[in-house]
């Protein structure tokens, strides 16, 4: 039995500089007529963590539609590859050793879904009370819960959780990952930056996300980590499909 379309997208966006940062870093994009959603997350402690964050939104939302998944996905993809060019170029030219941000991507078409990120701004789906982490870090923590020497605990309090290992703007190759979806209506998907997803539990984030209105989840995702002190920029973008 072929699976039921999905025939609406409905999204909201909201980004937060925090209670500790004095620049929000944090940049979104939120284009559901486009089936097109992104978080960028501006490498803090590096120089011009904003600029590069917005670079990033700004090339992605010029990009032109396309009725195919894989030809849009391929122009996705390039243009982040352009960016990072750009980016390793500027920081040459400021003569800072380096400039950066994460980045998640999700594109849908239909009942089919592609994500694309480098570093650890996360992609969750909510499907039928279940919460699932879509993306994987790129993170030093990350490895090392990879390899046994750490639980997911231990990994959110540890002092070098800041550190990812894949980035835009980080090295003279951009590696990204990739992950195909099949969409169902009744889902609910989440991209975030990781001043989100450090400051409340996975539990609390699907709570959450349970909620029918996608601007009323966005909005009280932000402000569950605004009660938490929110030390770092908190960016939330969510889809309801229907």
């Amino acid at each position: 039995m072929a699976a039921a379309p999905v025939r609406n997208l409905h999204s909201a966006s909201h980004s937060h500089v925090g209670m500790v940062r004095q620049i929000n870093e944090d940049a979104c994009l939120d284009m559901p007529d486009s089936g097109l959603w992104a978080v960028a997350d501006g490498m803090g402690g590096h120089a011009a963590g904003d600029y590069v964050s917005s670079l990033i939104v700004d090339a992605l939302r010029r990009i032109p539609g396309s009725p195919s998944l894989p030809a849009y996905s391929n122009a996705l993809r390039h243009a982040l590859v352009e960016v990072n060019a750009q980016v390793r170029d500027q920081a040459q030219l400021r003569g800072v050793a380096m400039m950066g941000s994460t980045v998640v991507v999700l594109a849908m078409r239909g009942t089919q879904g592609m994500c694309l990120w480098a570093g650890d701004s996360r992609l969750y789906r909510l499907r039928g009370g279940q919460l699932t982490a879509i993306t994987r870090d790129h993170s030093y923590v990350q490895e090392l819960v990879d390899s046994g020497l750490l639980n997911e605990a231990e990994a959110r309090l540890h002092p070098r959780s800041n550190i990812v290992t894949r980035a835009v703007g980080v090295a003279n190759q951009l590696e990204l990952d990739s992950a195909f979806l099949h969409i169902l209506p009744d889902d609910t998907y989440l991209l975030c930056s990781d001043g989100l997803n450090k400051t409340a539990e996975d539990h609390e984030i699907r709570d959450v996300l349970c909620h029918s209105d996608a601007y009323t989840v966005v909005r009280s995702l932000i402000h569950l980590g605004l009660t938490r002190g929110a030390p770092d920029n908190i960016t939330a973008v969510v889809i309801k499909a229907s």
